[in-house]
């Protein structure tokens, strides 16, 4: 019989931490997961989760890991409100070669906004017995020494002690600073930034298309070296779109109304501005430059303390533009299952949990990191492609378009008849009668 352990503390009671205090619920007797928001209203968006605004696109696999996770959550997310797209089906997808043909596919995806995602999540992570939440607590540091970490210290003096620490605060996470505070090693870091900038606007989708009307997405094209423009128009709960504009290397969406409707026009195909031109807007514009991709490599630290992880976007983040923040977050916890179930939770499997989690994230990192060896520049390619490695206190320089690289449509229209792409956007006929503000010329 594996030997359980008495408490463990999650750091972030976001979807990395939520999930991963389920899993960890199974070799507990209990687990506090401390969140420095207040989450007693049991609320959408947070200050703790700003990629809220932006649009979101959780794929199938994710959405498979999820239900494993947690058996009825996509029964619930549909109910409250996500919509489950078919892919390529229900998807408008224009890339450099032109608008992507729609026909029948086994791939899909759910869209909704991210913090209907958390809610839903958490109202069953805190059902569990053996998990409780601390929220309106922020923690300041570690407990412990270079050898082992026995706990945190909380704002305002208090502390928790326990068996293990788990740091799922998300990009923002402190944990290479608190280390060096407690004389611990700190881990490299690996840093690969397209200074994309993403800006996000809800509006209310005209009447007829409250449900059942497509995703719309804009490529973005690495192959020119070019400065890029980006979007991706999906639909979200309470019959409302969420436009997410992307712009990278140097081109930057504004943070004004009239400027985002310019910036869409400015697209590769006037059709966002057009369906925004025709929705009433929900709320102001929403900017992001928080996308560079970063990850920390604690299982590369060959002396790293006793009673400490890291996972999700503490551990590696990426550019949200790839789409992969939920499903790897979910992947992870779902490799950190197996990898317990099969090992426990004592002090050497512990770092074995840590070097499981660091190759669940991989698949997301090298996606992301993909685009860069696109660049027909050599000198830009190699600038670009080569991860500056960071002390990991040192600065450094979240989601968004989920679909705007071709290597991403390319992934989700696998599988499907070759074809070279077509001039209009491909409504069906049926598409085009039910909404008139899509215009007969269309």
């Amino acid at each position: 019989m594996k030997q359980r352990t008495s408490h463990v503390v999650v750091l972030g009671g976001g979807l990395a931490g939520m999930l991963a205090a389920t899993v960890l619920a199974e070799h507990a007797d209990r687990v506090t997961v401390v969140e420095r928001d207040d989450l007693a209203a049991d609320p959408v968006a947070r200050p703790g989760l700003p990629q809220h605004r932006h649009a979101h696109l959780l794929p199938s696999t994710g959405v498979r890991a999820l239900e494993a996770l947690l058996p009825g959550v996509v029964d619930a997310l549909v109910g409250a409100g996500a919509h489950r797209i078919a892919l390529p089906t229900d998807l408008l997808a224009l890339t450099p070669s032109g608008w992507r043909r729609r026909f029948p596919g086994r791939r899909f995806a759910l869209t909704c906004s991210r913090g209907l995602v958390d809610r839903q999540v958490r109202r069953r992570v805190f059902v569990e017995p053996a998990v409780e939440l601390l929220d309106g607590v922020e923690v300041t540091g570690l407990l412990g020494d270079a050898r082992r970490i026995t706990g945190v210290r909380v704002r305002g003096g208090g502390s928790l002690r326990a068996d293990l620490v788990v740091d799922a605060t998300g990009r923002g996470a402190n944990a290479p600073g608190w280390l060096a505070g407690i004389g611990a090693p700190a881990p490299e870091v690996e840093v690969v930034d397209r200074a994309v900038v993403c800006a996000s606007r809800a509006f209310t989708a005209p009447a007829s298309a409250r449900s059942g009307f497509p995703a719309v997405t804009t490529a973005l094209d690495p192959r020119t070296g070019a400065p890029g423009r980006a979007s991706l128009l999906t639909p979200v709960e309470d019959g409302r779109w969420l436009v997410t504009l992307v712009g990278s290397d140097g081109v930057e969406p504004p943070s004004d109304g009239a400027g985002f409707a310019e910036f869409a026009r400015a697209l590769a195909t006037p059709l966002v501005a057009e369906l925004m031109a025709a929705a009433e807007p929900d709320g102001g514009v929403h900017l992001s430059r928080a996308t560079a991709n970063h990850r920390h490599r604690y299982e590369r630290m060959s002396l790293a303390p006793v009673g400490f992880l890291v996972l999700g976007d503490a551990l590696s983040a990426v550019d949200p533009v790839h789409a992969h923040g939920m499903a790897s977050a979910a992947r992870s916890a779902l490799a950190l299952r197996a990898e317990l179930r099969a090992h426990g939770l004592t002090a050497g499997p512990q770092h074995r949990a840590q070097r499981v989690l660091a190759r669940a994230a991989r698949p997301a990192w090298t996606t992301a990191t993909a685009r860069d060896r696109l660049d027909p520049d050599p000198v830009t390619r190699v600038r670009r492609a080569v991860s500056r490695r960071l002390p990991a206190t040192a600065a450094l320089p979240g989601s968004a378009a989920g679909l705007a690289h071709p290597r991403v449509l390319s992934a989700l229209l696998r599988g499907g008849p070759p074809d070279g792409g077509g001039a209009a956007p491909p409504f069906t006929a049926e598409e085009r009668a039910a909404h008139p503000f899509l215009g007969a010329r269309r």
